[in-house]
């Protein structure tokens, strides 16, 4: 009787088990959250509205009427271009993480495997994500259109003379060289050299803006001064189609700091927050600094002190609150204000639409600023403990970046130099580069 009733128990338990391993399974399968998916496909959308009209008009509007076309067909192609080299190796080089592991520097600290290249593997199953709740599909174009605005911010710095061809292929080495592997310093999780280190960068103020930066004030250096410059006027042609630019970045930007929380959570919520306040206080920042040593506030002022918040705001807005995020935002608005005009001048480099001065300047600042605020003892949600720990830690990021930006970006400049030229001829950069380089004007009266 009693192995009968064993007998059976076995039984039933042999018919009962598989299906309490098959609910577990289904259990412990990752679940695709629409939510959160809703929210980075909108993302993903307002970060291209960002280079695509956004970038495009913010430049376009600055530079002289004989050149918008340019500096609009260098953003378009600069989209198309990294948009394709994303695809085939970028987003591996970024992201993947063969031969990773934490406190080990080897090789794949610096540059990521080719797994993903080709996006192999790589299907509308394919889940990712902090908890892995969206589409891989979504992470990899969010990921591209941060791709896509870096080398297009440096665009501004040699604005009207570089010519399209060695744009282009400076732009691909670049990406390929410079941009990718940052990303991956950063980025990448444990193994990543600037991971390991510590670095707080939430969004960007290394990858996207230091780096852009410091890439662009090499790139007006090596390619020298617009002819004319700084005797010659050559004021913005368009300042409506600035601040329409500005006003995009802006709104756009949202996509960029809230959308790097990679969820519909509360660290999104407060990143658009102090997204917000420090953008409006550097806009306000810019303004009066310009007023009080100008004597008037400008158009062009507050839209650079705009995007100068924006810039600062962006390695920061995961892990400071909103009294941090007023206090970055003044700072940058003033900080950014002096480097691009006095500055500038007195060094006397040829920066055409201030890359560096805001974007360079304002990301060191933010990077920096950030290991400050993002402790909760001054009102930040960030583990810092060590504030001063924390800013050489941003300190240390902040100068590899640098240098190592620096470096390579000259090296590629100085050898596409020699072999094709970067520089436009004089006849062309007086004619300029719509009619030049594209057979094209912009207006046709």
């Amino acid at each position: 009787m009693t192995l009968r009733k064993t007998a059976g128990l076995g039984a039933l338990l042999s018919l009962v088990m598989p299906g309490l391993a098959m609910a577990a399974d289904e259990v412990a399968a990752p679940v695709l959250n629409s939510g959160d998916t809703a929210w980075m496909l909108t993302s993903t959308a307002l970060v291209l509205f960002m280079t695509i009209p956004g970038l495009a008009l913010f430049y376009g509007g600055m530079v002289r009427s004989k050149n918008i076309l340019s500096v609009l067909m260098q953003c378009f192609a600069i989209t198309g271009l990294i948009s394709i080299l994303w695809v085939i190796y970028g987003y591996s080089i970024a992201f993947d993480t063969t031969g990773m592991e934490q406190g080990v520097v080897n090789f794949n600290s610096f540059f990521g495997g080719m797994g993903k290249a080709f996006l192999a593997g790589v299907t509308p199953a394919s889940i990712t994500g902090p908890a892995a709740l969206f589409p891989e599909a979504v992470f990899i174009t969010f990921q591209m259109t941060f791709a896509i605005i870096t080398p297009a911010l440096i665009v501004g710095a040699f604005a009207e003379r570089m010519k399209f061809s060695a744009m282009l292929i400076f732009m691909g080495v670049w990406f390929t060289l410079v941009y990718a592997p940052i990303a991956h310093m950063v980025w990448s999780g444990n193994g990543g050299l600037m991971w390991d280190w510590g670095v707080l960068d939430f969004a960007g103020g290394t990858v996207v803006h230091i780096n852009a930066g410091i890439a662009g004030l090499v790139a007006c250096i090596v390619l020298g001064k617009r002819k004319g410059f700084p005797t010659t006027p050559m004021a913005p042609h368009n300042l409506g189609y600035t601040l329409m630019g500005a006003a995009m970045l802006w709104v756009g930007w949202f996509g960029f700091n809230a959308g790097s929380a990679a969820a519909a959570n509360g660290t999104a919520g407060m990143a658009m927050l102090v997204t917000q306040i420090a953008t409006a206080a550097a806009a306000l920042g810019w303004m009066f600094a310009e007023w009080l040593t100008h004597g008037k506030p400008s158009a062009l002022g507050i839209a650079s002190g705009v995007v100068a918040g924006l810039v600062a705001i962006t390695p920061a807005a995961g892990t400071v609150g909103p009294m941090g995020a007023l206090v970055i935002g003044l700072a940058a608005g003033v900080v950014c204000f002096f480097c691009a005009t006095s500055l500038k001048r007195k060094l006397g480099y040829d920066d055409s639409l201030d890359a560096f001065g805001v974007h360079g300047i304002g990301g060191i600042l933010g990077a920096i600023l950030t290991g400050v605020f993002a402790a909760p003892s001054l009102g930040g949600f960030g583990t810092v403990t060590d504030i001063a720990a924390q800013v050489w830690i941003q300190c240390k990021g902040v100068g590899f970046t640098v240098i190592y930006t620096a470096i390579v970006t000259f090296i590629i400049l100085k050898v596409l130099d020699a072999v094709m030229g970067l520089r436009v001829t004089e006849e062309e950069e007086a004619v300029g580069l719509d009619l030049a380089q594209h057979n094209e004007r912009g207006y046709n009266l």
